[in-house]
C-alpha cells in the first residue's frame, strides 16, 4: 500500500528525484513519477542532454518520456537518488556522483542479488543508505522502447542508521509514482525471499538460453533444482532467518517461474547482449557466504562457475 499522506512532506514531494541507471528499471520509474521529477544523473564521459525513449505501461497505451540527463552538482533540490544501475557497477558508479550530493540525500538501492548493497553501507556508513526489493518487471525489447511487462511491489528498508530516520520519507517520494510501495523493516529478509527466486531462476535461463518457464522443463533444471533448494535452506538457517523448508523454496521458485513464464531474465539478457551478469551477487553470493560460515555449497558453486563460463566464452566469440 502507499504511505500515508503527510501534510509535513509537502517540500520534499517538490523535490528532484535522481536516477543513477538508465536501464529498464530506471527508465520505469523516470516514466512513473511525476512529469519533471526525475532527472537521469550523468555517467562519466557522456555529453548527453536528454533521455528519450517510448514508454509502454501496463494499459498499452505507449507514450514519449523524455528525462533530461545531469551533473549531480548542477541540482540544488535533490530529494533522493534511486541507484539502478547493475550490481557489479554499483560502488564505482556511486563513488563517481556521491562526492557531489549533499550528506543527507537518501540513496536507495535497486540492485538484484545481494553484497552490492553491504558493500555501498561500508563505505558510506554515515550517509542514509536505503535498500529496495522489487517485483515490478520491466524490459527493453529495443533500444528506444521500456515496457511495463508486470505489476509488482516495491519494499524499501534502511541499511544505515540515518537510513532509518529517513525511511518513511523516502516511501513518500516514492510514492507519488503509479507503482505501489511500502515500508519493510525486515528488509534483510525480503532480499533473501528475492535472492533464492533469483538464485532458482536466473542462472537456468542463462545456461539454458530459454524463458523463464521452459526451465522447469529442463533435465538440467530438474536434475539440480531439489539440492540447489536444500543449500539455500542450509544457508538460510545458518544465517539465522526465518527459513521455509526446501519443497517450500522450489514452490515459490516455480510459482514465480510459472508467472512470468515468457520473461526473459535479466541474466539471460546478459548473456545474450555479452554484458556482465550479476551472477557474483546472486548464486556467487550463496557460495562465498556459506564458505564463510562453513558450509560447502556445490550447486551454487558450480552454477555460478557456469556462468561465468559462459559469459567468457560469449565475449571471446
Amino acid at each position: 500500500m502507499r504511505a500515508p499522506h503527510d501534510p509535513n512532506l509537502a517540500q520534499v514531494r517538490q523535490g528532484k528525484i535522481l536516477i543513477l541507471g538508465a536501464g529498464a528499471m530506471g527508465r520505469l520509474w523516470a516514466a512513473s513519477l511525476p512529469l519533471g521529477t526525475a532527472r537521469f544523473l550523468r555517467r562519466a564521459n557522456s555529453v548527453a542532454s536528454d533521455c528519450q525513449y517510448y514508454f509502454r505501461p501496463l494499459d498499452g497505451q505507449q507514450r514519449t518520456v523524455t528525462v533530461t540527463y545531469c551533473d549531480a552538482a548542477d541540482v540544488v533540490d535533490v530529494r533522493l537518488l534511486l541507484v539502478t544501475t547493475k550490481a557489479p557497477a554499483t560502488l564505482a558508479a556511486l563513488q563517481d556522483q556521491l562526492s557531489a550530493l549533499h550528506p543527507s540525500v537518501p540513496v536507495v538501492l535497486f540492485q538484484n542479488g545481494m553484497g552490492s548493497q553491504q558493500e555501498v553501507a561500508r563505505h558510506w556508513p554515515d550517509r542514509p543508505i536505503l535498500v529496495a526489493s522489487t517485483t515490478e518487471a520491466a524490459n527493453r525489447p529495443a533500444p528506444e522502447m521500456t515496457v511495463h511487462a508486470g505489476a509488482g511491489h516495491t519494499w524499501v528498508g534502511a541499511l544505515t542508521p540515518l537510513g532509518q530516520a529517513c525511511l518513511h520519507e523516502a516511501v513518500e517520494q516514492l510514492a507519488q509514482s503509479r507503482l505501489t510501495v511500502s515500508a519493510e523493516a525486515d528488509i534483510h529478509q525480503r532480499l533473501w525471499r528475492k535472492l533464492v527466486v533469483n538464485a532458482g531462476i536466473n542462472p537456468f535461463t542463462a545456461l539454458l538460453d530459454c524463458p523463464n518457464g521452459e526451465i522447469l522443463h529442463q533435465p538440467l533444471y530438474r536434475q539440480y533444482i531439489d539440492p540447489l533448494c536444500e543449500e539455500l535452506y542450509q544457508l538460510m538457517v545458518r544465517e539465522g532467518l526465518d527459513a521455509p523448508s526446501p519443497t517450500e523454496l522450489r514452490s515459490t521458485i516455480e510459482a514465480v517461474a510459472h508467472s512470468t513464464a515468457a520473461n526473459t531474465s535479466s541474466m539471460r539478457s546478459d548473456v545474450l547482449t555479452g554484458q556482465t551478469t550479476e551472477i557474483d551477487y546472486i548464486n556467487g553470493y550463496v557460495a562465498r557466504r556459506g564458505q564463510e560460515l562453513g558450509l560447502d555449497l556445490p550447486v551454487n558453486r558450480m552454477l555460478t562457475d557456469s556462468v561465468k563460463m559462459l559469459t567468457n566464452h560469449s565475449s571471446l566469440g
